[in-house]
């Protein structure tokens, strides 16, 4: 199976989830979301389908340096500006199949790719 994975090529969750993903047979398209960026027409497709509120890492250091006024009074098109700038918000590993999208390395997503 083809899979595009969006990732930070320095953390550790998507290097374990790249890493298995290899192992189990899968080609991978990487985009590193800091090195290669992502286009906002993208990254708009992807939360349409997976939802601002799962797509935006509010655990992140990132997010923990923005300022209070960036943080409150969250909608689609404020979270998708703010990702759009600061490509670390997105949680990650993003794994993109050509039919789903999921966030994360969590159990539910490798019993699917694994």
């Amino acid at each position: 199976m083809m899979l595009t994975v969006y990732h930070l090529k320095t953390c550790d969750t998507c290097k374990k989830a790249i890493k298995a993903l290899e192992s189990a047979g899968h080609n991978l398209t990487l985009i590193d979301v800091r090195a290669d960026g992502i286009r906002s027409q993208k990254l708009a497709e992807l939360e349409k389908v997976v939802g601002y509120e799962k797509l935006l890492n509010t655990r992140s250091t990132t997010w923990r340096g923005l300022e209070d006024a960036d943080k409150t009074d969250m909608t689609s098109a404020k979270a998708l500006t703010l990702m759009g700038a600061h490509p670390t918000l997105i949680k990650r590993p993003v794994i993109d199949d050509g039919d789903a999208v999921t966030v994360g390395w969590t159990q539910e997503v490798q019993t699917i790719y694994l």
